[in-house]
């Protein structure tokens, strides 16, 4: 029987600031705009962080009964490693779908908002389909397009749409860096897993590409959210600055462009998900001022 500190494990702790930039970045980028609502960013922050967490119990519970579990680097695998019953970590990954479902349908009707009901319908399902069902699109290299869309443009433009009942350019801009940042946190994961996943059959992005070419979208990633980042200067002069938060990056940029394999580039994936959340931070000030 999983402890309690196993269940957290499971929910890997460190892939949860890809859920609370974007509502951070989207909040600020109402707030360049005078309508960021403090009520309205907390809910969306609990549907951004239910829908993280019920993703991550979801992967476990469908990798681990896949045999895609069996031998992998890095953080509890609560099904693979024969830790908790399968069953019950699918209800835990339900779970936290509902919860972040029944905040949604709060945060729409609070903000009259409801053109989002279906998209986070869809987002619901895109989570549960990343490595479940008959044909699940995460084994078909197609991960990093959910967590950019769905991490990215949608939680992000979401967050601002609820605040602001409009999508502003410097939100967008936003937006493709936090898609960027998120989708390199996965990236990170899927170069750490090459060899596991490529006997277990599952087609990440990662082995399709191969190491070289994984390691350079690594870094491209960076250049792209970097470069948007400095385009909000545009609008907003000391956008910028949040660039510094990037920096914390480099342990993990390192490990990755020397050519680090296996548990020498778990660091990478929590210290890209700390940059993310930094940088998403340094932005509220120069967006708000």
């Amino acid at each position: 029987m999983a402890s309690l500190a196993q269940w957290v494990a499971g929910a890997r702790p460190r892939t949860l600031p890809a859920a609370v930039a974007p509502v951070v970045v989207g909040t600020a980028a109402a707030a360049a705009e005078d309508t960021a609502q403090l009520g309205l960013a907390v809910l969306a922050l609990i549907v951004a962080v239910s829908l993280q967490i019920g993703v991550n119990y979801a992967n476990d519970y469908s990798d681990g009964i896949r045999g895609t579990d069996e031998d992998r680097v890095g953080p509890v695998r609560l099904v693979g490693q024969r830790i908790a019953n399968p069953d019950n970590v699918k209800l835990m990954a339900f779970l936290w779908f509902g919860v972040g479902a029944f905040a949604g349908l709060a945060l729409v009707a609070l903000a009259q908002t409801w053109l989002l009901i279906p998209l986070g319908a869809l987002a619901v399902v895109a989570a549960w389909r990343y490595t479940g069902g008959d044909n699940p699109y995460g084994y078909r290299g197609l991960g990093e397009v959910y967590v950019f869309l769905f991490f990215g443009l949608l939680a992000t433009l979401g967050t601002e749409y609820t605040q602001a009942n409009a999508i502003s350019l410097v939100g967008v801009l936003g937006a493709i860096a936090v898609g960027c940042l998120a989708s390199a946190i996965l990236v990170a994961n899927n170069l750490r897993d090459i060899p596991s996943d490529t006997v277990a059959g599952k087609q990440t992005l990662a082995v399709r590409l191969g190491d070289a070419k994984t390691r350079r979208l690594y870094l491209g990633l960076f250049v792209v959210a970097a470069a948007a980042t400095g385009l909000m200067a545009f609008w907003h002069p000391f956008a910028p600055v949040a660039l510094v938060g990037l920096l914390l990056a480099a342990p993990g940029l390192k490990a990755v462009l020397s050519g680090a394999t296996g548990k020498a580039l778990v660091p990478a994936i929590a210290t890209t998900g700390i940059a993310e959340l930094v940088w998403a931070l340094l932005l509220v000030y120069p967006l708000a001022r």
